[in-house]
């Protein structure tokens, strides 16, 4: 299924036959998985978008969690602005989906989410317990930050 993402170029190698992808964020070949190839667009995608590489986090621990997020995308003063879900374009966004995310907002408090499978994007944009769905990918010069 072809993902909803401009084309890039993306750096992908072969060992003991396993491929892997080269994250720009992390700075090195990671193993290319289904939701990895969505991560990877993702990433690429924001930063084509406007959003700083330099201010993404990406597979990391939320606080005081065992959970791991995708990627945080941080604002001018560092603290996290945007939390990213992807999930493999196999992977049906739903109600299990969103309350995932749901647990993760409620450990690491951000203005905005954004959630792909690759084919479907969401931002969610959550202002004074009022929260707002956009079935649109971010760009940097038209969210708040």
């Amino acid at each position: 299924m072809q993902l909803k993402f401009d084309n890039f170029n993306f750096q992908v190698k072969s060992e003991n036959n396993k491929n892997f992808i080269y994250d720009v964020v992390r700075k090195k070949f990671v193993r290319l998985t289904p939701e990895e190839w969505v991560r990877q667009h993702t990433i690429h995608q924001l930063i084509k978008n406007g959003f700083s590489a330099n201010r993404l986090s990406v597979e990391r621990t939320l606080p005081l969690s065992k959970k791991r997020y995708d990627a945080v995308y941080y604002n001018r003063d560092g603290r996290p602005w945007m939390l990213i879900e992807c999930k493999a374009s196999s992977v049906k966004i739903n109600e299990q989906t969103l309350n995932q995310i749901a647990s993760y907002v409620q450990l690491e408090d951000v203005p905005f989410v954004l959630l792909t499978n690759g084919i479907v994007h969401y931002t969610i944009k959550r202002e004074n317990k009022i929260v707002e769905v956009i079935q649109d990918f971010p760009n940097f010069s038209n969210v708040s930050h």
